[in-house]
């Protein structure tokens, strides 16, 4: 009976006990708070609670945070310390949502400086995360003690502390430092990880400073293996920051390399990680980096096993060679009790291995890849993607492998991965797009994903017709007509429309069909069906490729911003959509999920903005400058910021172009980075060239150290098209005042003028033209063919380049504009090739290229160019002269 008893009190107080909570009858409790004498235990449980409910996302209102956070005050009567800390937990939580928290600074400054050193780091947090930076000056005397205490729990707390009020008040913190330095040569771990990341946070904006600390510690080695570790980020980012310098001539690469030898394995793995991150890393110096990450992998630590084998994962897709080494030590780990590291280290091999030892390995990994989870499920994919592109012969067995692996069950992200992946080797390798195609056409007869369905739709429309029988795809089409959801149907409609359009002898067949879908009970679908019925059956050309084949490829942010600024200010002219901005097509080398850039303040992973959002927003800030209001008509383009000035000079400058239709705006960013300098009435002064007229110049009223701010100079673009490629020389030009390095406040109200000069900025034809995306070039190339587009062709020897590649490469570059038909990617072992160019020259003008390639003693070009005028036909060709 005893063993009975026992089960079943087991069985009752199993899974979580706040689980069924109402916020309303637990603030009730916490009147329990006022009673006296207070009952720890009990208030204990009711501040357990109303944590949980908060951190669970319940939502407090401000009079019911305040009633609870004062009730929760009268616990500071108690001395449970189990109870006080709790206390100070409600305190950090219900700070932001209640009014009036300072009123406890006195009890938690009393707390925060007693005897009790269990009290004092907690006091401490809390403290800090209710004040802000009027009231930080009335307890920095303490924060200054408290960071030199003898009490390793306190002087953390109060250097994360400081780490944090930083956001509020960087220039109190800023005062701290020689706390902050005598914390450093602690014995204590975390004092002293924590006392390098608070001198990091005060002198980053000073890359100076920074140099000077990173090359006072890599002297004297620091005790704290964490602290090492967060050094060797700090040396990483200045080495990116250094520009073309080789890794091997610089004193900070030799600190991360003789870090690969520390006792601590924390550093050595940092170190590690560190070195095969680096962009400008060259298997020379990466040698070394393997070799430790080679003895990880036969180490009895799974920890250690498992991050060797992801980080040589990581170094396989850009220098397999130098993984090569470490074959045999993945080959022993595939048999890992761990299933993780055993996939990763297949896919590493599958990523270095030779093209013999592709069907073993895929065998192997079909062994158990339905007993591992689907993130590394994901991995697997990835790596199989790698491998069709370096083995193209091989499509047939990995494209099987995946479409058995999309049958299995799954998530969309592991769904979807996979469908890319086929996607990928279909656009890759022209070999693999019918029995790509095949694969997804089953997958979606079962698809729950309705994106999924939808994407794979849009491929076929744009793919089957190219095909050998466009016919067999129009039933998998038409069945998700009548099958699926209203969003897939319309998607099934617009993928018939394409067959219509590119494939003659299917249009009465297509046309039947769309007939059909006319009586769809979705608005959309009906909608569709008719708008692309009509226009099919209408025999004219020009149509059917301007309303389907050539889609329309606008910002919809900035279509959406056009259309409002049209119907608040009215016009008597029609609105012009060839003034609203394309929407460029989107890098295909954005770093995958996990691998974008590292902030060492934030250390998560970064991933890089998109070119449509970014020319959204750099829109938005230029429309809310007062004095470029109102704007020359839509944004076309924005650049990338170009370096004008050396990364370590005392003052920073980046230009970014602006080009819309008739105008351009310079926007310079400075930065100024001199600790006792003010900077005022800031601006920039050009050299115009031919041309080019300068209309509006905003200056910059102040800037202090640390800070960046923007001068814009707003200019109209030369009559003639051949001179907008132009050259301008720029000087900075400003008021200085010298300063106080501590307050930042100047000495005197006089200061006196100065210039700085800046590197000649140049405006080329790519910062004129955008990236169009054509789905079937040869239709537009003979769309453009006719009175409205004029035709120049030239021939050129381009004495500057010895291969295709290097060829295709820079006439992509130069010109600015897309490659079609996947032109760009040369395939192996030819001699001569045609690249095909889609593009947009501002003022809405579409424009097509045509690169006849050969290669003999140099590279030999025949360039053709269609637009829709012979200045900027012309203007094209000379670019590349």
């Amino acid at each position: 009976m005893a063993f009975k008893r026992d089960k079943k009190e087991e069985e009752d107080g199993g899974g979580n006990i706040f689980l069924n909570l109402e916020k309303t009858s637990v603030l009730q409790e916490a009147r329990t708070f006022n009673e006296t004498p207070v009952n720890p235990r009990k208030c204990t449980i009711i501040l357990s609670k109303i944590l949980y409910l908060i951190n669970q996302g319940e939502q407090l209102g401000t009079t019911e945070a305040t009633e609870t956070f004062f009730a929760m005050t009268k616990l500071f009567q108690s001395r449970d310390v189990i109870l006080r800390r709790m206390v100070y937990l409600g305190i950090k939580e219900l700070s932001s949502l209640a009014e009036d928290v300072i009123i406890v600074t006195s009890s938690l400054t009393k707390d925060m400086t007693g005897k009790e050193d269990l009290y004092r780091a907690a006091a401490i947090r809390a403290l800090c995360s209710i004040t802000d930076g009027s009231m930080l000056q009335a307890i920095e005397r303490y924060m200054k003690q408290a960071i030199v205490d003898r009490n390793a729990a306190v002087s953390s707390a109060a250097l994360v502390s400081s780490l944090h009020m930083t956001r509020i008040a960087g220039d109190v913190v800023k005062r701290w430092v020689n706390e902050a330095q005598e914390a450093l040569i602690s014995d204590n771990v975390m004092v002293q990880y924590h006392a390098l990341g608070v001198l990091y946070h005060i002198r980053k904006s000073d890359r100076l400073a920074v140099t000077k600390l990173v090359t006072k510690l890599t002297r004297s080695p620091l005790k704290s293996p964490f602290a090492v570790c967060l050094l060797i980020r700090i040396v990483c980012k200045l080495l990116e920051e250094e520009g073309d310098v080789a890794l091997s001539e610089s004193p900070l690469f030799d600190f991360v390399e003789k870090c690969l030898r520390h006792k601590s394995e924390t550093v050595i793995y940092e170190a590690a990680h560190a070195v095969v991150n680096l962009r400008r890393t060259t298997p020379r110096e990466l040698a070394p980096a393997v070799s430790v990450l080679q003895l990880f992998c036969s180490s009895p630590k799974p920890a250690l096993r498992f991050a060797a084998v992801r980080t040589l994962n990581k170094v396989a897709m850009s220098h397999p060679a130098a993984v090569t080494a470490c074959n045999l030590d993945l080959e022993n780990l595939i048999s890992d009790s761990n299933r993780s590291i055993a996939t990763l280290a297949i896919t590493t091999l599958l990523k270095t291995g030779a093209e013999s030892s592709v069907d073993r390995l895929m065998k192997q990994i079909s062994t158990f890849v339905s007993e591992i989870s689907d993130e590394f499920k994901v991995v697997v994919v990835q790596a199989i993607r790698a491998l069709c592109l370096k083995f193209p012969r091989k499509h047939g067995v990995l494209m099987n492998f995946l479409s058995a692996m999309l049958r299995d069950e799954g998530g969309l992200e592991y769904k979807a991965s996979i469908a890319d992946t086929i996607i990928s080797i279909i656009e890759e390798n022209p070999d693999a797009k019918e029995t790509g195609l095949a694969h997804l056409c089953e997958f979606i007869e079962d698809c729950e994903h309705t994106s999924l369905a939808v994407r794979i739709l849009h491929l076929l429309g744009k793919e089957g017709p190219r095909t050998k029988q466009p016919s067999r795809y129009i039933r998998f089409i038409y069945n998700r007509v009548i099958l699926e959801s209203a969003v897939v149907r319309c998607a099934a409609v617009a993928a018939m429309a394409q067959f219509g359009a590119s494939c003659p002898d299917l249009l009465p067949n297509i046309l039947v069909l769309l007939a059909r879908c006319q009586m769809d009970c979705d608005d959309e679908t009906r909608d569709r069906a008719t708008f692309y019925y009509h226009i099919l059956s209408g025999d004219q050309p020009q149509f059917i490729y301007h309303y389907i084949v050539d889609h329309l490829q606008v910002s919809i942010p900035s279509l959406e911003r056009a259309l409002t600024q049209y119907v608040a200010n009215p016009t008597p002219e029609q609105f012009d959509i060839s003034t609203v901005p394309v929407s460029a097509p989107e890098p295909t080398n954005v770093p995958e999920k996990g691998h974008g850039t590292v902030d060492i303040a934030n250390p998560v992973a970064v991933q890089p903005e998109t070119p449509a959002k970014a020319a959204e927003s750099y829109a938005v800030k230029l429309a809310s400058i007062p004095e470029l209001a109102p704007l020359p008509g839509s944004l076309f383009r924005s650049s990338d910021p170009v370096q004008l000035t050396e990364s370590e000079t005392e003052y920073v400058v980046k230009c970014i172009k602006h080009c819309f239709s008739d105008h351009l705006i310079l926007q310079f960013n400075i930065l100024n980075t001199l600790s006792d300098t003010l900077l005022e009435s800031i601006g920039v002064t050009l050299e115009e060239p031919e041309g080019y007229e300068i209309l509006k110049e905003v200056a910059c009223p102040k800037l202090s150290c640390g800070e960046t701010g923007s001068v814009y100079v707003l200019l109209k673009f030369p009559e003639d098209l051949s001179l907008s490629v132009s050259t301008f020389g720029a000087t900075l030009k400003f008021v200085v005042k010298d300063c106080d390095p501590t307050t930042g406040e100047p000495d005197t109200d006089e200061g006196y003028h100065d210039t700085y000069m800046l590197e000649d900025l140049d405006v080329l034809l790519s910062d004129q033209v955008v990236r169009v995306m054509k789905g079937n070039w040869g239709a537009a190339w003979e769309q453009a063919e006719g009175e409205s587009f004029f035709e120049l062709e030239d021939t050129y020897v381009l004495t500057s380049v010895t291969s295709l590649e290097q060829a295709i490469q820079n006439i992509v570059v130069f010109l600015g504009m897309q490659p079609a038909e996947r032109t760009d990617r040369l395939p192996q072992g030819k001699s001569a090739h045609t690249l095909l160019l889609a593009g947009m020259f501002r003022g809405g003008h579409d424009v097509l290229v045509r690169a006849k390639l050969a290669l003999a003693e140099g590279v030999t070009m025949q360039i053709t160019v269609r637009a829709p005028s012979q200045e900027i036909a012309e203007l094209i060709t000379s670019a590349l002269g």
